[in-house]
């Protein structure tokens, strides 16, 4: 019997918000996981909203990986799997010992403020050393762990250094599909609250009724890509990064108020 994954107005909702995520994610190759996690988990458990939005990610990055794999920083990227590898665990693990919600406001905080001083214009003096890389990827994987927002964590040290668009979108779709394989793994094998599956057949039909908003959106983010110069790529990264960080502030406010 033909069934629908949510009520149709949610389900509708869902359509359009993947929509909008995959025009960000197809433009500057991060960004669809937080939005779409700080708008479904408004109206969904967190628990139910993450594993298909992992899956969807998974997705988007095979559906972009022939040019990224063309454009990709090799040392960046080895560093930034390592590091998230490491810390992605230790993340999940300090969820144990400390509250989720004030944790998630901290380095939500953290990230806004770090991505308003950079749009205005403050810069950073780092060099793209071998521990600079080896320690954003550590982070990248501690935040990811505990708030699923790793990719802010990288953004923002990318967007500090002299990487073209090119290779920096490249970078962090290359990226996120290792992290969520990595995740998709750890739901696969974890249970979920209550004993239930993280991952199942309704996370798997989810994604696909959602999949191809995802992918239009993609579409038209890439068309959008194609000839922007690196000072407006930079800008439009910048200010998605205070938009997505400013949405988990947000909603950690929200979970902590109740």
């Amino acid at each position: 019997m033909f069934t629908l994954p949510l009520p149709a107005g949610l389900l509708l909702a869902s359509l359009c918000v993947v929509f909008a995520a995959g025009i960000v994610r197809g433009f500057a190759g991060f960004g669809f996981s937080a939005l779409c996690v700080a708008a479904l988990s408004l109206f969904m458990p967190p628990a139910q909203v993450v594993p298909p939005v992992f899956a969807l990610e998974v997705l988007a990055s095979l559906s972009l990986l022939r040019g990224a794999l063309r454009h990709a920083d090799w040392r960046w990227l080895s560093r930034l799997v390592l590091g998230n590898a490491l810390c992605i665990p230790l993340g999940v693990a300090l969820l144990a010992y400390v509250d989720e919600t004030v944790l998630r406001l901290l380095i939500g905080a953290l990230m806004l403020l770090a991505a308003t001083l950079l749009r205005s214009g403050w810069r950073l003096a780092l060099q793209p050393t071998r521990g600079m890389r080896l320690t954003t990827g550590l982070v990248s994987g501690l935040v990811n762990g505990v708030a699923a927002i790793g990719g802010i964590a990288v953004a923002v040290m990318l967007s500090t250094t002299a990487l073209p668009p090119a290779a920096m979108r490249a970078t962090m779709i290359l990226m996120f599909l290792f992290t969520d394989l990595y995740a998709l793994a750890w739901a696969a094998a974890l249970p979920g609250e209550g004993g239930q599956e993280l991952l199942d057949g309704s996370t798997l039909q989810l994604a696909l009724w959602l999949a191809p908003a995802m992918l239009v959106g993609i579409w038209f983010g890439q068309r959008s890509f194609v000839g922007v110069s690196p000072d407006l790529f930079r800008r439009h990264v910048l200010n998605l990064l205070v938009l997505i960080a400013a949405l988990s502030v947000l909603r950690a406010l929200w979970a902590l108020l109740g």
